[in-house]
């Protein structure tokens, strides 16, 4: 079990029900998308949180189709879906579930919920339903058929059922409150007519649930412990809890649900310990949409080539692209889980990327737009074969299988790329021109003779020479030339189409339906090179291998592998015969950001050339979530200070490398985080607070505005001691920034400690108990359930304070007396 003072909030959740044997210490999750399209990085970070919080605590994860809605779900989006988790990482416990499975049993609890009167069968339109709503601040005005006897509601419940109504003539509708604040009490809709083909259950059924009544309820069948969603769904618990609570769950009629413990049916008993919902917050992508409708007009819009299209943020689209599965769990991890939506720098993502790529991709040279160059002192027809490495000096064990060195053919004729030539260089320009000397990377010194122009005047090929004493990259007099350039062999290399994939939106937040979204496009989000050329390695390597073109980027094979000798299409499938085809996944260095400093600046697959000494491709810059590493890394080159304070971060306290990184990036970060652990306190547990929890509460690494470090480490010490409970802390953390002061004397002066005492408890127990006489008898006639009811009323009335084992006891204690 992870340190719990580490913990993100779902975890610290999970942990607390775990300690107090809440469902019996059992955890089961699950994932539980709907097949109506491809998964997109938005999920990968509900999959990575599903799987690997269940991974932690000794659980299971569970993977259920929430295929409630025929006309749009499909059985091949099912497979994508099961492929898609598969490639990142993870693998579900069991077969694949589906809602549709349980349809008779949601059919049987409905039925039993009209008997209890907690439902009813209206006949209203969709818009007069609409025309009754209210408002937040307006009661809802209760349909003419919410008092129809149970015995109609049953009858023609039962007949849609029974396939004699059209579409729309009747809905279910759970009975509550319609003057409830939250509009999703309103009565709100169970089941609908629709006379649609199911891809699993054909025409068996004419009428089919909604989300929130299968939702709930399957995780309920299936004895889920712990429901998690995105924020959009926080008005939905109350609902989802409502349900769970009104359902007579013998009613369900299911003798097994495999794998299933604590669920419902006879065999699985009742709901208790039912399934709790908790929301986490989103985190939005910069230049990038996840709304599967707007997904859907990209593809059917003809803007892309379709869902795995290397621009879509699909996970079958980083796939194309290259993007390994590691780094999306790497940059799930890094942007955590929050409770406040927030936007993430796309860069964040590319960080991983590379990390991940550059700890394993060989490196092979490559030309993307070709020039002619004719070593006129090199013998024609003769070829030397100069070795190279694979993976520079220093890099990671590289992976099984592959060599340490390959042979590169350097020949008579060559190809170096054209922006490495200016005939008439400006300052600074450090390849190759007229007269100059450049070092071919692995390879010899050449020197640029001659320029030959077409009779448009467009340079067509070059005549250089080349010092046969340079072979080992150095020269024996000591000279150094003007930089370094990539090169491959004319005669010798092969032939590839090499597709450049940029961002798709040239806004950071793209928005708005069909227009606004054509609008937002960015126009260079793919260039398709038909003439590049790489080493000849590269046509025997595995298909799927991930590859640094040296001082370009990061390039995987296509699908396809070739691309068609006759056809142009750079978008759809690839077939045998023509050149071999690459994806750019991505830059070596963050190109956007580049030219947001300079207009002038060239894009990253044109970067000035630099030596192996200065060659910074294997150390990536590390983005945080709203700020470059970049910028902290130049800090600290300028300030050994700084670089000994992330030195000491990272090794002598054991910090993350993110967070080292984020914590020395400033003096004032580095001194303010070092005066906050100079009492002792947990580095680590005041490091993770500092990061998250004051920047989410207005302030910095370096600025937290009237907060002292030393207030900061008494807050974190009183949470570490369970002292108070994490939301107290939260709470008082957003008055402390703007106002300061002792946490210590907040906590004793307002009574914000955690009630530990049982007496205390005790009284508020029974206080609670006696105010709600309803529920004590229904959970005296079998509804455990409302076991949770009870908990929540006493710890809103301990304004979350008591100690909540303190009070499952004791309410368990009063609750048996009272009945």
């Amino acid at each position: 079990m992870p340190e719990r003072e580490r913990l993100d909030f779902i975890r610290q959740i999970v942990a607390e029900d775990v300690l107090s044997g809440r469902h019996g210490g059992r955890v089961l999750t699950r994932f539980p998308p709907e097949p109506n399209g491809f998964l997109h990085v938005g999920h990968a970070s509900a999959i990575c949180l599903d799987f690997e919080v269940a991974r932690e605590y000794g659980g299971r994860t569970t993977l259920r189709m929430d295929d409630t809605n025929p006309t749009t779900e499909d059985p091949s989006y099912v497979e994508a879906i099961a492929r898609d988790i598969r490639w990142l990482g993870f693998e579900w416990e069991g077969e694949i579930r589906y809602a549709s499975d349980y349809f008779e049993a949601l059919y049987r609890m409905a039925l039993r919920m009209i008997e209890d009167g907690f439902a009813y069968v209206d006949s209203l339109s969709e818009e007069e339903i609409r025309a009754h709503r209210g408002s937040v601040r307006e009661p809802s005005r209760p349909s003419p058929y919410r008092n129809r006897s149970t015995e109609e509601s049953l009858d023609l419940f039962r007949r849609m059922r029974a396939g004699e109504f059209d579409d729309g003539e009747h809905v279910l509708r759970a009975r509550i409150d319609l003057a409830s604040s939250n509009m999703k009490l309103r009565d709100p809709l169970m089941y609908r007519i629709r006379h649609a083909h199911h891809y699993r259950t054909g025409d068996e059924w004419p009428i089919y649930p909604f989300y929130d009544w299968a939702h709930g309820q399957s995780d309920a069948i299936e004895g889920i412990t712990h429901s998690f969603c995105t924020l959009e769904f926080k008005d939905n618990r109350a609902l989802y809890d409502w349900f769970i609570e009104h359902t007579r769950p013998a009613a369900a009629r299911i003798d097994q649900v495999p794998g299933a413990e604590g669920g419902g049916g006879e065999a699985l008993g009742s709901w208790d310990p039912r399934p709790r919902q908790y929301e986490f917050a989103r985190r939005n992508l910069d230049y990038t949409i996840v709304s599967k409708r707007k997904l859907l007009l990209l593809v059917e819009d003809d803007h892309v080539s379709g869902w795995d299209d290397p621009r879509m943020p699909t996970l079958a689209g980083f796939r194309r692209r290259g993007i390994p599965p590691d780094a999306v769990r790497t940059f799930c991890r890094q942007v955590g889980i929050g409770k406040a939506d927030n936007r993430v720098e796309i860069a964040t993502l590319e960080w991983a990327v590379r990390e991940a790529l550059n700890k394993r991709a060989p490196r092979v040279l490559a030309v993307l737009r070709p020039l002619e160059v004719i070593i006129e002192n090199c013998p024609d027809g003769e070829v030397d074969r100069i070795e190279a490495p694979y993976f520079p000096r220093g890099a990671d064990t590289p992976p099984e299988g592959w060599p340490e060195t390959r042979k590169i053919p350097f020949t008579r004729i060559l190809y170096i790329d054209r922006e490495d030539f200016a005939e008439d260089p400006a300052p600074g320009f450090r390849r190759l021109a007229p007269g100059r000397e450049v070092r071919l990377r692995h390879g010899y010194f050449i020197t640029c003779r001659a320029v030959e122009k077409d009779d448009a005047g467009q340079i067509v090929r070059l005549r250089c020479t080349y010092d046969p004493e340079t072979r080992s990259g150095s020269a024996p007099d000591g000279r150094r030339p003007a930089g370094t350039i990539h090169w491959v062999s004319a005669t010798e290399s092969v032939s590839m189409e090499v597709r450049l994939y940029d961002r798709l939106f040239r806004v950071s937040n793209p928005a708005g339906g069909a227009d606004g979204l054509r609008e937002s496009l960015n126009p260079d989000s793919l260039k398709v090179l038909t003439d590049a050329r790489g080493e000849p390695s590269l046509a025997d390597d595995p298909p799927e291998t991930a590859y640094q073109f040296e001082r370009l980027g990061y390039f995987v094979p296509d699908r396809a592998t070739r691309a068609a000798a006759t056809t142009g299409d750079a978008g759809g499938e690839a077939v045998a015969g023509g050149p071999l085809v690459f994806n750019r996944t991505v830059t070596l260095r963050d190109a956007w950001s580049r030219r947001a400093k300079s207009d002038g600046a060239r894009d990253a697959d044109s970067g000035e050339a630099r030596t192996g000494a200065e060659d910074r491709s294997t150390r990536p810059e590390i983005p945080g979530v709203d700020s470059a590493r970049e910028a902290r890394d130049t800090a600290r080159r300028a300030d050994p200070a700084l670089q000994g304070a992330f030195d000491r971060f990272r090794v002598a306290l054991g910090l993350p490398e993110e967070l080292a990184d984020l914590l020395s990036g400033s003096a004032e970060s580095a001194h303010y985080y070092e005066r906050a652990i100079r009492g002792g306190v947990d580095s680590a547990a005041v490091a993770t607070w500092l990061v998250h929890e004051v920047r989410g509460a207005g302030g910095s690494e370096g600025d937290a505005g009237a907060l002292e470090p030393e207030a900061l480490a008494e807050l974190v010490d009183l949470v570490l001691e369970r002292s108070i409970s994490r939301a107290v802390a939260k709470s008082l953390l957003a008055r402390l920034v703007e106002a300061g002061g002792s946490p210590r004397e907040m906590v004793e002066r307002e009574g914000l400690g955690r009630i530990g005492d049982a007496e205390q408890i005790r009284e508020v127990v029974h206080g609670v108990v006696a105010a709600h006489p309803t529920e004590v008898a229904r959970y005296a006639a079998g509804h455990t359930g409302l076991a949770g009811f009870f908990v929540g009323q006493v710890m809103r009335a301990t304004h979350g304070r008591a100690d909540p084992a303190i009070v499952r006891e004791l309410l368990e204690e009063s609750l048996n007396d009272a009945t």
